[in-house]
């Protein structure tokens, strides 16, 4: 499949941004700060499998700094998960490396005892990594369907992974701690509870926090509860709004088979604000 578009120019225009230098991403990726210079002018671009911690390195997203013109294979999930190849033998607890490169090469597909460990170790579904191995074979696979965050941990990491424009924009634990006590008014969180919400260690918090946490991202108090339905509208919601599609949808709608009337509601609140701000996403508003 097309690998990711490597631009040198782009790399350094984002390193000058988050004002690191070439030594700073160096260090950041085991390189000599050389290497980050041939990177930058062009000399030769990084592997595929440092792509990903380049990008954190400069505070950008993956898809955004290094774009792919297409759906991944599979040695695309290994690339963007920066795994080497070799490296895989430790994910699938095999001497050798064989299984992985015959499946990415559509020479054979992988033996149903690989399927999941490799998929937990890209950070992947079951059915993405089968979807990008039936790509390795030359098929058509479209992408999953999106997948719903269903617990607490999910929830708090999907709004943290959409809802800013890149990492640097995230707010820590102790940033969400802070915002969740402005809003109840009270010392009900500290930053090792939102630590332990955000990574499953704890499971269940209180109806405050709940809806404090909801205030802080800007959605319904019901996406922390456990209706799949309301998660569901947030990230269609999320994804809409990526799109920069915002103004058009609020215009005409989409009909029976298209959005909620709630999720549409809200995208029409939105739309108007862009308006009213006149921000990008706003022109469909004013057809």
């Amino acid at each position: 499949m097309p690998p990711r578009l490597f631009d040198g120019r782009r790399l350094n225009d984002a390193r000058r941004a988050a004002r690191r230098t070439q030594s700073d991403v160096a260090d950041a990726l085991g390189v000599a700060p050389s290497s980050v210079g041939s990177w930058e002018t062009g000399q030769w671009p990084p592997d595929a499998e440092k792509l990903p911690a380049l990008a954190a390195a400069v505070g950008r997203d993956l898809d955004e700094l290094f774009p792919r013109p297409g759906l991944p294979d599979l040695a695309d999930l290994r690339c963007d998960a920066g795994v080497y190849r070799q490296q895989v033998l430790e994910l699938i607890g095999t001497k050798s490396a064989g299984p992985v490169s015959n499946a990415e090469k559509g020479v054979r597909r992988l033996s149903e005892q690989f399927v999941e460990p490799l998929a937990k170790g890209y950070g992947v579904s079951v059915e993405a990594l089968l979807a990008a191995q039936e790509r390795s074979f030359g098929n058509e696979a479209p992408p999953p369907a999106t997948e719903v965050p269903k617990s607490l941990a999910e929830k708090i990491s999907y709004l943290l992974a959409h809802s800013y424009p890149g990492p640097e924009a995230r707010p820590s634990d102790a940033d969400l701690a802070r915002h969740v006590n402005e809003h109840a008014g009270a010392p009900i969180a500290t930053e090792a509870d939102i630590c332990a919400l955000r990574t499953g260690v704890e499971i269940e918090a209180s109806p405050a926090l709940r809806d404090g946490l909801a205030a802080v991202f800007g959605v319904s108090p019901m996406y922390f509860q456990p209706h799949e339905a309301t998660a569901r509208q947030v990230v269609e919601g999320l994804q809409l709004l990526a799109s920069g599609n915002v103004g058009k949808v609020a215009a005409r709608g989409l009909g029976k088979e298209g959005l909620s009337a709630d999720l549409l509601a809200y995208i029409n609140e939105v739309a108007a604000e862009l308006q009213q701000r006149d921000l990008p996403g706003a022109e469909g508003s004013r057809q």
